[in-house]
């Protein structure tokens, strides 16, 4: 998901300030504004695939999961 959709989601949850922060921040807000756990690229395995930020999720740890020895 794009940073301008984000933002708009992030205004439609009444979520301030929204342009000061980072990606994964601000969608760590977003979950615990909708009552979701605020896991985003936090959780190696969180089993919710029906998340809507899953694939930019698993997206983010690739790196993370290339380098891990």
């Amino acid at each position: 998901m794009k940073m301008t959709e984000i933002r708009s989601r992030a205004r439609r949850v009444g979520i301030k300030s929204y342009s000061r922060l980072t990606k994964t921040k601000l969608i760590r807000c977003i979950q615990m504004a909708e009552g979701n756990q605020p896991c985003f690229t936090g959780i190696a395995d969180c089993g919710q695939s029906d998340c809507c930020w899953f694939a930019d999720c698993q997206e983010s740890r690739r790196p993370a999961l290339a380098s891990a020895p």
